[in-house]
C-alpha cells in the first residue's frame, strides 16, 4: 500500500480520508513502516474464511460466527486509468444457526497525488465505507443495521484490520451508536494453505 513519506503526502492522505476522526488518522500513518505491507484486494483475493466474536460494552461475549469468504479481484480502466477493486461474498454461520449473507464492492482508487485509498459499498452498509492502509494496518468506518436481540440497530463501525503475516490478519471493530461504544467486534481472517486446511466451514450447522 502507499507510504507516508513527506508531510505534503500526508495532507493528501488527510484530505482524501477528510471524514476520520483525527485520532484515526494519526493512528494510521503510526503504522507506516510496519510488515507485511496490507493490500486489501490481494489478501482477499481467492477463498479465504474467518473466525469471530461480538462482545458487548462490558467485556461479555454475545455472539460467535464463522464466515467463508470468496474474493474476486476485477481491473478496469477509467479515463485512461488502471482502477482495482474487489468482490466479497461473505457467508455467515452463528452459534444460533442463523445464516447470513453480505456482499462488498471495494474499490481502490488513487489520487492525482498518488495516494491510495478506499470506498466500500454492502447491501447493509448505509451510504459509502470510507478508508485506507498504512504499512500493515487498514481502517475504515460505515454506518450499519446490526441485528441485536431481535431488533436492527443502525450503528457505526470503525474498522481496524493488521495483517500479521501472509496467512492471518486480525480485524477489531469497535460498534458505537451516537458516539458511545456499545460493542466490540474481533475476527481472525485466514487465507491460502492454511485456510484450504482448515475450510471451507460446513454452513449448514454449527
Amino acid at each position: 500500500m502507499y507510504r507516508l513519506s513527506a508531510c505534503f503526502t500526508l495532507l493528501s492522505l488527510i484530505f482524501f480520508i477528510s471524514s476520520f476522526s483525527a485520532c484515526s488518522q494519526k493512528k494510521l500513518v503510526n503504522f507506516e513502516k510496519t510488515q507485511p505491507e496490507f493490500s486489501l484486494i490481494d489478501f482477499f483475493e481467492g477463498d479465504s474464511l474467518a473466525y469471530g466474536i461480538f462482545e458487548d460494552r462490558f467485556g461479555n461475549l454475545r455472539r460467535r460466527f464463522k464466515v467463508n469468504i470468496s474474493g474476486q479481484k476485477i481491473q478496469e480502466e477509467i479515463a485512461g486509468k488502471n482502477h482495482s477493486k474487489i468482490k466479497l461474498i461473505e457467508d455467515f454461520i452463528y452459534e444460533d444457526g442463523e445464516q447470513q449473507q453480505r456482499i462488498w464492492t471495494i474499490n481502490k482508487n488513487v489520487s492525482d497525488d498518488g495516494i491510495e485509498y478506499y470506498e466500500g459499498n454492502a447491501g447493509d452498509v448505509i451510504g459509502t465505507a470510507e478508508g485506507g492502509a498504512s504499512g500493515s494496518a487498514f481502517f475504515w468506518q460505515y454506518n450499519v443495521d446490526l441485528k441485536i436481540s431481535q431488533n436492527n440497530l443502525r450503528v457505526k463501525f470503525n474498522d481496524w484490520i493488521y495483517q500479521m503475516d501472509e496467512y492471518i490478519a486480525i480485524n477489531k471493530a469497535t460498534v458505537s451508536k451516537f458516539g458511545i461504544e456499545i460493542g466490540v467486534v474481533t475476527i481472525v481472517f485466514v487465507r491460502g494453505a492454511p485456510a484450504s486446511l482448515i475450510g471451507p466451514f460446513n454452513l449448514s450447522e454449527w
